[in-house]
């Protein structure tokens, strides 16, 4: 009988993934330690962001660029169930933040011009990252590019107009990014992390949805709100109301 080697070992499978109202309350939950607990919230987002993510790809032994990764979080968690992670970020200062150092195997590099080959990884997966950066459709864009053929691209952002759409501006966002920053400012003397027009952008679910339904190198697998119950899919069909109660869109393609 052949011995599995100590990496075989070491991988601890997805967790079963269920996007069930059980979850959706325990992600919402987690997420007002976002900034008091930023292990513990960004451990279990990407726990079940990876359990998610192997819903649709296999993830064992898979190269999986992770865009936007900052400080490993996900690369972690992708590690562990057997894949070998790329983390891409523009920031070393974000990337070090957690540990003092960049996380083995990251690359400094632009999500508008990503420095992998064109077809040269499995999966290419983006959490939360869409949405600072001034051109998303480039984005989106290097992300189908650097994916081989009938490979998954995983994209996901929070939409300008849900609830936390303006990030730690929210609500405030509502009544216009530049005046929920400039309140920030002056109630904690400080600029807010996330500057709109600079660090923070609008980015709807319509255009979205357009710009991964026309895409001409990748075909749409699945387009739903990520934190919700599978049953409140429907509601990114409704104009309008979308843009609200999708709280933050997931976009699967797969290269053509």
């Amino acid at each position: 009988m052949l011995r599995r080697t100590r990496q075989e070992r070491d991988v601890v499978h997805a967790e079963p993934f269920r996007a069930d109202l059980a979850r959706s309350i325990r992600l919402f939950s987690a997420f007002r330690k976002e900034q008091t607990d930023p292990d513990f919230f960004y451990g279990l987002l990407a726990r079940d962001t990876v359990a998610q993510l192997a819903a649709y790809a296999d993830l064992g032994g898979a190269l999986v660029a992770d865009v936007g990764g900052g400080p490993g979080y996900f690369t972690d968690a992708l590690r562990a169930v057997g894949a070998r992670p790329v983390c891409v970020d523009c920031d070393a200062g974000e990337m070090s933040a957690r540990t003092g150092a960049i996380p083995d195997g990251a690359v400094l590099g632009s999500a508008l011009d990503l420095p992998l080959k064109t077809g040269s990884v499995d999966v290419c997966f983006s959490s939360n990252v869409l949405e600072h950066v001034p051109d998303p459709w480039r984005m989106g864009d290097e992300m189908v590019r650097v994916t081989r053929p009938g490979g998954i691209v995983y994209l996901s952002f929070t939409n300008w107009l849900s609830p936390w759409g303006g990030h730690e501006t929210s609500p405030w966002h509502y009544l216009g990014g530049h005046r929920a920053a400039r309140r920030y400012a002056r109630r904690h003397r400080r600029s807010p992390k996330n500057v709109y027009g600079t660090s923070l952008y609008a980015v709807s679910v319509a255009r979205a949805l357009a710009w991964a339904r026309r895409h001409p190198g990748a075909d749409l697998v699945d387009a739903l709100p990520r934190y919700h119950p599978r049953w409140a899919t429907p509601a990114i069909h409704l104009p309008g109301v979308r843009e609200i109660v999708t709280w933050n869109l997931l976009l699967v393609l797969r290269r053509r």
